[in-house]
């Protein structure tokens, strides 16, 4: 079984998704943690972000492994360190390139293979498992997503000033959603969710409904 979720960053989706996938008690997948580590190892080993070939070759030969809720890159435990301002500003560059999402979008699907996963990012829904049996896209306010996402950042002891992350997140809410290839955008059969005034709990628990009724 797969239940599909998309959303905006700043919906709640990741921290719905880990909760649905307790309650459900089978797997968890977080795509965006995989092109966050893309990204993070791109970064790492001063590849050029334009250079579309070489980001082609560093997917391909990615050394990724997701256990739990931890990502691993070459070994190393980089759950933190893929979620930092310098991620967030420099991932929809990347994430941008056909060529690099259809590898990464094969190796999401590996991941998930022949198992029970909840799993969530931004294509999910319509692009990467188009035929998962329940599908959900979780969205929220503009205001109430950027004062997540700048909580979330401030909880982890990371600096930042709040107008210059809510440009960062409006600009990537731009490139996400008129990107070529993988654009978010709402799936005609999925179930749409306005988290702006639910908690985590509300949200997780009406999704556990609607799949334990089968979908009606």
């Amino acid at each position: 079984m797969i239940v599909a979720i998309d959303g905006p960053a700043g919906s709640g989706k990741t921290t719905i998704a880990k909760l649905l996938s307790k309650k459900l008690d089978i797997s968890y997948l977080d795509t965006g943690a995989t092109y966050r580590a893309l990204t993070l190892k791109a970064l790492s080993e001063g590849v050029d972000l334009k250079d579309v070939s070489c980001l082609f070759d560093c997917a391909n030969n990615l050394n990724l492994k997701l256990k739990g809720q931890k990502t691993y890159l070459d070994d190393k435990d980089v759950s933190s360190e893929i979620r930092t301002p310098l991620i967030d500003k420099n991932i929809s560059v990347i994430v941008a390139y056909p060529q690099v999402r259809e590898v990464m979008v094969s190796l999401q699907r590996k991941i998930a293979k022949d198992g029970d996963y909840v799993v969530e990012g931004r294509d999910i829904t319509t692009v990467v498992f188009p035929n998962a049996e329940f599908k959900f896209y979780l969205d929220a306010d503009q205001s109430t997503r950027a004062e997540r996402r700048f909580n979330e950042l401030k909880a982890k002891g990371i600096n930042i000033d709040f107008e210059e992350m809510e440009k960062d997140l409006n600009k990537r809410d731009e490139a996400d959603k008129k990107r070529e290839v993988g654009a978010l955008k709402l799936s005609a059969d999925a179930t749409y969710i306005d988290t702006s005034k639910m908690t985590i709990e509300e949200v997780a628990d009406a999704m556990l409904t609607y799949i334990k009724k089968g979908g009606r």
